[in-house]
């Protein structure tokens, strides 16, 4: 596992979001140009991170709180599933299922999704405003290990800013987490 702690430098703030169609567990191909809700997080993650894995439940019950207020998470899984078979779509579905996901967790296969946003590590989430417009990169929230130790809600204050009309109070803040499993 190799640890990372820094942010993209392919988007940047006030950027344009790069669309996708994508497979999702649901049984959908999800396509970003018809996601009406006014802000949209794209979140990467995976099934085998243990960093991905601790933000599970932190991410379904945001998407949860957050449900009415114009807010859509979207996941997308783009690790190597060759290398590592825990990520394969099969598994995916399987996690989406037990974890009960009330979001969309996509399969980037081509990992072309992850090289458009710069993503670098598990989890690693971009929020755009209704413009889709990049106004948030970055970490979920500042402990990983500990939930009842945060201290700093990233993408949640930046969330809620967006959803209230309002810039995020920090745009910026490293992600923490797994390297991306790119194919060789």
């Amino acid at each position: 596992m190799v640890l990372v702690d820094d942010n993209s430098t392919v988007l940047t703030i006030g950027d344009p979001m790069p669309h996708f169609t994508l497979p999702s567990t649901g049984g959908i191909i999800l396509n970003t140009h018809q996601i009406k809700d006014p802000v949209l997080a794209v979140i990467f993650t995976c099934n085998h991170c243990p960093y991905a894995q601790a933000y599970e439940d932190r991410l379904i019950t945001l998407a949860n709180e957050l449900e009415g207020e114009g807010v859509q998470l979207v996941l997308v899984n783009s690790n190597d599933a060759a290398s590592y078979p825990e990520d394969s779509f099969a598994h995916m579905q399987e996690r989406a299922k037990e974890k009960g996901f009330p979001f969309p967790y996509c399969c980037d296969e081509s990992q072309a999704v992850a090289r458009a946003y710069g993503a670098l590590c598990t989890p690693h989430c971009f929020a755009f405003g209704p413009q889709r417009i990049l106004q948030y990169k970055g970490r979920v929230d500042d402990d990983w290990e500990h939930p009842d130790e945060v201290r700093d809600h990233s993408l949640r204050n930046a969330l809620t800013a967006l959803a209230q009309g309002r810039t995020p109070p920090v745009q910026e803040a490293n992600a923490i987490g797994c390297s991306i499993k790119w194919r060789e």
